[in-house]
């Protein structure tokens, strides 16, 4: 056949085959180049052919996946798909299959990949096919985004409406349960109890709050119902006992009880005399979860019990009540002694 040739076909095959070649190396380059960005980039990118084999990944879908895929596997280079709701997503039904199958991009899905550990990723995948200069589906590309964080933060938000839900459900049944056990012989007097008693409530959810929901603390409840009578040498009022933690309920009867006790206890007992002492104690035992004992000594004599009970006695043993809870008294000639438990805290 070369025979038949003369010197200018011999050159324009020559001609031809370097410009063959030429294009075959420049497109190995481009392929390369195209191949060492995707490499760098930091999302999980991968490609297939037409038919759905995959033919490169970069590392960042080794990181993503918690596997090592192989070239020629199907579809997708995770291990097991599902959907959002748990149910499995077999990998010829996955995003990368749809978009080849029915030759189109696919947008807004998403979908959790489970690596070979058992850990779990909420993602949005982007699979999009690559056509040739005729239009020819010749195979597809695939970005996997993790969105774990965000469903998570998504979750977080929705519980907390619940939790904000559930309290202020909470908060308004207590508030409810003060107003009826709130009594006075006079508006003022009703005014300046209730009011007095949302304040404990309100400084309950403060430290809720700022805590963010994780409980509120005694010490610093009681410490802080206590400050406006502490006086400036900090030796009238003796708080004893380890940090707890309370939940709602419980930190606001506490709240409510600690507000009256010392309430009472400016009007008639220890702190309505520079000389009166309070001690407050609490402490857990299996017994008993938390007991507090509240003792007053150094101000006006006792006598005798009380022959006339209290609005605020009755507000106490009422919403300790509804913990069932328990309240005992001693009226002792220095003071009164008062103890509240609770068995189910």
């Amino acid at each position: 056949m070369l025979d038949l040739l003369g010197p200018s076909d011999e050159a324009r095959i020559g001609e031809i085959a370097r410009q063959a070649t030429s294009r075959s190396v420049a497109e190995a380059d481009s392929e390369r180049r195209f191949q060492d960005l995707l490499q760098a980039l930091p999302a999980a990118i991968y490609t297939t052919d037409a038919e759905g084999r995959i033919t490169f990944f970069n590392q960042a879908c080794i990181d993503f996946a918690g596997r090592t895929p192989k070239v020629g596997e199907m579809w997708c280079v995770t291990w097991k798909l599902y959907l959002p709701d748990g149910t499995p997503l077999p990998h010829d039904e996955c995003p990368m299959a749809i978009a080849l199958k029915q030759n189109r991009p696919i947008r807004d899905v998403e979908a959790v990949a489970e690596r070979p550990d058992g850990t779990r990723i909420c993602f949005m995948p982007y699979p999009t096919p690559l056509r040739d200069e005729r239009g020819g589906l010749v195979g597809a590309v695939n970005m996997l985004v993790d969105i774990t964080a965000r469903k998570q933060a998504e979750q977080r938000m929705m519980l907390l409406a619940y939790e904000v839900d559930h309290r202020s459900n909470n908060l308004l049944a207590v508030t409810q349960a003060i107003l009826r056990l709130t009594k006075a012989e006079t508006g003022a007097e009703f005014q300046a109890a209730f009011q007095g008693r949302l304040s404990a409530l309100a400084n309950v959810q403060r430290l809720f709050s700022e805590s963010r929901w994780t409980g509120a603390s005694l010490k610093t409840i009681v410490e802080e119902e206590l400050r406006p009578y502490a006086g400036g040498d900090g030796e009238r009022i003796r708080i004893v006992g380890e940090d707890i933690r309370l939940p709602a309920t419980l930190a606001q009867s506490i709240a409510v009880a600690v507000h009256e006790l010392a309430t009472n206890a400016a009007k008639y007992g220890a702190l309505s005399t520079r000389s009166g002492r309070l001690n407050i104690h609490w402490e857990t035992t299996e017994a008993e979860p938390l007991v507090l004992r509240w003792s007053e000594h150094g101000g006006p004599r006792v006598n005798e019990p009380p022959t006339r009970t209290g609005f605020g006695v009755g507000a106490v043993d009422g919403i300790i009540r509804t913990l069932r809870g328990r309240v005992s008294r001693q009226w002792r000639p220095e003071g009164l002694v008062c103890e509240l438990s609770f068995p189910e805290a």
